[in-house]
């Protein structure tokens, strides 16, 4: 309970393959590690890709996803308005709530 995770997985028609887990003690933190990891690894733009975040979707991490041209942000959380109003303005996917086979779109 004291860190927060971004998950990167890669999504296709055969289904989805987690590329990239990082922690950290901060979720901003978590998320710019699995964007770095991409990066060093030649990945970028993330086309493709679902990010998967601990606690909740702040305005910050739909920027750093649109940023890293990640498609689909989903947050254990919920989103915060500003967070919901970029990722309608910017094409990203914004999922709240997405537990145990359940989640809340937003955008």
């Amino acid at each position: 309970g004291g860190v927060h995770a971004a998950g990167l997985f890669g999504v296709s028609p055969a289904g989805a393959e987690l590329l990239c887990l990082r922690e950290d003690v901060g979720r901003h933190n978590a998320v710019d590690k699995v964007v770095g990891w991409a990066l060093r690894e030649g990945r970028m733009p993330l086309a493709g890709t679902v990010l998967q975040v601990s606690g909740r979707a702040s305005f910050e991490l739909v920027q750093k996803a649109r940023q890293g041209g990640i498609p689909i942000l989903a947050a254990v959380g919920a989103p915060s308005s500003l967070a919901v109003d970029l990722a309608k303005q910017g094409g990203v996917s914004l999922a709240g709530f997405a537990r145990g086979g359940d989640l809340t779109v937003y955008a």
